[in-house]
């Protein structure tokens, strides 16, 4: 499967199909009349997010150098909804764990993330729609087939996701270097939510201010910060190791009060 689909009418018979589109990139100031308009009607119908961009964003990306103003990225997987992830967890043994990607933009980097969620038994992992790599093809070979088995919900704004979450009785706990907390004394048996930010620029400020915790992980060699798949993977494995020192839960019990920080 090809991950991006360029040009007007490629973008719209792609639509008219019903094939997966993740975003679509459109050039500012292009004309939004004839097949440009039938586009953005498919979008607006389908919720496929539209990212407004300058020209030359989109022709150092395309592939044919006749995109004609647009590329679509059409996604290996369907995306299921926030309130989904929520049901599924319903139906496993243990508390929800979830994982929360602040804009995740190298496929690599979000295919491994999906690889450790899919071995570490994480219920779902959160995207966010704009400045953030979907699920491409790429982020399917990535996660060497993970893609298959752990649902990814794309959210339009990851603070509100946040929120949600918080009101359904989970912990959102973000990795930050400014955390006040070692993120191995943080109690991952609780329902949770572990908040990644993107490579580079960490979590954005809304985000860290939205955690009910900030925890770091701690770092001894000159290097201040690890790749946020790797950091990811640190995070996901320690979850994994609380959870299987204990018995599993009952699917329908009583959330417990949130880990605080002495």
């Amino acid at each position: 499967m090809s991950d991006i689909i360029e040009g007007r009418n490629p973008v719209l018979e792609a639509l008219k199909s019903g094939r997966p589109v993740s975003k679509i990139l459109l050039a500012r100031n292009i004309k939004r009349h004839g097949t440009i308009s039938e586009i953005l009607h498919f979008c607006r119908a389908g919720g496929i997010p539209v990212e407004y961009v300058e020209r030359h964003t989109i022709d150092r990306q395309s592939l044919t150098g006749v995109n004609q103003g647009i590329i679509a990225y059409a996604a290996a997987k369907e995306y299921v909804d926030l309130d989904d992830l929520f049901i599924i967890s319903k139906e496993r043994p243990e508390p929800p764990l979830y994982v929360v990607l602040d804009g995740i933009q190298d496929p690599q980097n979000l295919g491994a993330i999906l690889r450790t969620a899919e071995a570490t038994g994480v219920h779902g992992v959160i995207v966010r729609s704009r400045r953030a790599v979907g699920l491409t093809s790429a982020v399917a070979k990535a996660s060497a087939g993970a893609v298959e088995y752990v649902p990814v919900a794309m959210v339009a704004n990851i603070a509100q996701a946040m929120e949600t979450l918080k009101k359904n009785n989970v912990w959102v706990i973000g990795i930050h270097p400014s955390g006040e907390l070692d993120y191995t004394k943080f109690d991952f048996k609780l329902p949770t939510a572990i908040v990644i930010g993107s490579e580079g620029k960490g979590l954005s400020a809304l985000v860290r201010k939205r955690c009910d915790s900030l925890a770091f992980i701690p770092m001894k060699g000159k290097i201040s910060s690890l790749n946020a798949s790797v950091a990811a993977a640190v995070v996901m494995y320690e979850a994994f190791k609380q959870r299987s020192k204990v018995a599993p839960l009952v699917k329908d019990c009583v959330s417990p009060q949130p880990f605080l920080p002495s």
